[in-house]
């Protein structure tokens, strides 16, 4: 039914129209959002969710907490890092085998250099709040060094928020929008990977306390990234709007409803979307192989409610994808959590970005204390078939644990079930991983 509604909606608006409606709209809202109460400062580090101190903040401590945190005469300096170390195994029945034989790929058992980055980052001395941001990665699966986000964060008030200008996230998803390294599984749920990591262009972010209503919205170009692995688009435009009827973060209760959108001209008129199975030392489980598309237009709806220690979550996406031969091509997925920390503490929810940040640990094992642990079990699909397109569809349930020894250090450990439909086959895979993460953040 909700998809049908979706559909109907779509076929009625044209998909510039569409994206260029939103983007005013949000614009046009803004104007009775003036009232926000600015008193509190709010310096964000990027767009995706980490907050700086200030610089008189800083300047009025002998002994800054973060010892990765400076300051100087035109800005101050924060540096940090992040170090992702895995282990995949895998066991198939019969016709799982006889898939990856079909598909060309081998699955094999292997430890992996998930993900190594570096940063810095600081909050100028100016009279406007100004804020930027380096970042570089080596990505594990490419084997490649990256420039992440990078850019500088001007603060807006005139229009609720702030202004990002440089490479970030686009904006679409709350579980793709915040930092990889916060998130409570292994990897994000599947159904996001037809969206790129990373894009170039300018992004609005804002909130309105008074309504609690938080949105992003963005535009973005291929210049800078054109021989970049995740640049699939010539140019796209995203907006995501969130609203908070339940905020109350004194009692440790929130319940947020989100809304995403996007359109994007595919690069050189040629798409290929394909994922793996939630476990980056696998090959690709399902893929559409190359098609001829011009445009696709993106859906997305979310829903998460924390209370205390538990989480509950879903997310639900639709891609469609216009096929230059006729026709459409509609892919799909989507994904359920619960998370649960057994320990007492609070996954902290910013209304900077509107998203999830890193768990903090009170007491860590060095301190004579058990850090956190954290159980999460999660259900997720993608749907790759869509019009003539045929790429499979693959399915998993994941239970799994978090134990985050200090707020720097953390182990995760996992066992996911799948089923793969392709090829006329219908094969399960049984998944065991287990990751080391560093973040000095």
């Amino acid at each position: 039914m909700i998809l049908a509604l979706h559909m109907q909606w779509i076929k009625s608006v044209k998909p510039s129209g569409l994206a260029i409606g939103l983007i005013l709209a949000v614009f046009f809202y803004s104007d009775f959002a003036f009232s926000q109460d600015t008193t509190k400062v709010v310096i964000p580090d990027g767009t995706m969710g980490e907050e700086l101190e200030s610089r008189d903040s800083l300047e009025k401590k002998k002994f800054p907490k973060n010892i990765n945190i400076f300051t100087g005469r035109w800005s101050s300096f924060r540096i940090g890092l992040g170090f992702l170390y895995e282990y995949a195994g895998f066991s198939q029945d019969r016709e799982g085998q006889q898939q990856m034989d079909s598909a060309g790929v081998v699955l094999e058992n292997q430890f992996k250099v998930r993900d190594f980055r570096i940063f810095a980052s600081g909050q100028l001395t100016t009279k406007r709040v100004i804020s930027w941001k380096v970042g570089f990665m080596y990505d594990g699966p490419n084997r490649e060094w990256l420039m992440r986000e990078t850019g500088v964060t001007i603060a807006v008030p005139e229009i609720s928020g702030h202004i990002f200008v440089g490479r970030t996230k686009e904006g679409y998803s709350l579980n793709k929008v915040m930092n990889g390294y916060a998130g409570w599984t292994l990897e994000r749920q599947m159904g996001l990977d037809v969206i790129p990591i990373l894009a170039d262009g300018i992004k609005w972010i804002g909130f309105w306390p008074k309504h609690k209503i938080l949105w992003n919205v963005g535009i973005y170009d291929n210049f800078f990234s054109k021989n970049q692995s995740f640049s699939t688009y010539d140019w796209q435009t995203a907006a995501r709007v969130g609203w908070l009827p339940i905020y109350a973060p004194a009692e440790k209760k929130q319940l947020h409803l989100g809304a995403n959108y996007r359109y994007g001209q595919v690069e050189k008129g040629e798409m290929r979307v394909r994922s793996r199975p939630e476990a980056n030392p696998a090959p690709f489980f399902i893929d559409t192989d190359v098609f001829q598309s011009n445009y696709s237009n993106h859906f997305g709806l979310e829903v998460y409610y924390t209370k205390g220690k538990l989480m509950l979550g879903s997310e639900y996406h639709w891609h469609k994808f216009d096929i230059s031969e006729g026709g459409k091509a509609l892919f799909h997925g989507g994904d359920a959590v619960v998370s649960y920390i057994f320990t007492g503490a609070t996954r902290p929810f910013t209304t900077v970005s509107g998203v999830y940040s890193f768990v903090p640990v009170k007491k860590s094992i060095f301190q004579g204390g058990w850090g956190e642990v954290e159980g999460v079990f999660r259900i997720s699909s993608l749907d790759l078939n869509g019009g003539q397109i045929n790429g499979g569809e693959f399915w998993r349930i994941t239970p799994m644990v978090n134990w985050y020894l200090t707020k720097y250090l953390r182990l995760e450990v996992a066992y996911g079930y799948g089923v793969l439909d392709r090829f006329g086959l219908k094969g399960a895979t049984q998944f065991f991983q287990t990751r080391i993460q560093l973040a000095i953040l």
